[in-house]
């Protein structure tokens, strides 16, 4: 028998909402982009992020799967300076990439 349980959360007051906004848009982390192409190959994008980007493997395959099916991918989160060098070394290999 399955039950369903009905919970209430107190909502929260619009100016918590507004703090905790603020808060997420002051952060200085930034995420690295990379798009979708007609140009690159799977195995070269997963070879890429692997050797620039540090994944492992299965972390290169699935952000390569999403770059393709969805159209971009954020493959990694850090600060400006940390990606600004990641993001130029997919660049030089001709992987289309921004910092966001």
């Amino acid at each position: 028998m399955n039950r369903i349980l009905n919970h209430s959360f107190p909502f929260q007051h619009q100016e918590e909402v507004a703090v905790m906004e603020e808060e997420v848009q002051t952060s200085d982390m930034n995420a690295l982009i990379v798009y979708n192409d007609d140009v690159n190959t799977f195995e070269h994008v997963i070879q890429m992020l692997m050797s620039v980007c540090a994944h492992t493997p299965e972390q290169a395959e699935q952000c390569t799967m999403l770059i393709h099916y969805k159209g971009k991918c954020s493959v990694k989160v850090g600060s400006f300076n940390e990606l600004k060098p990641m993001r130029q070394g997919l660049c030089d290999k001709g992987i289309s990439a921004e910092i966001e």
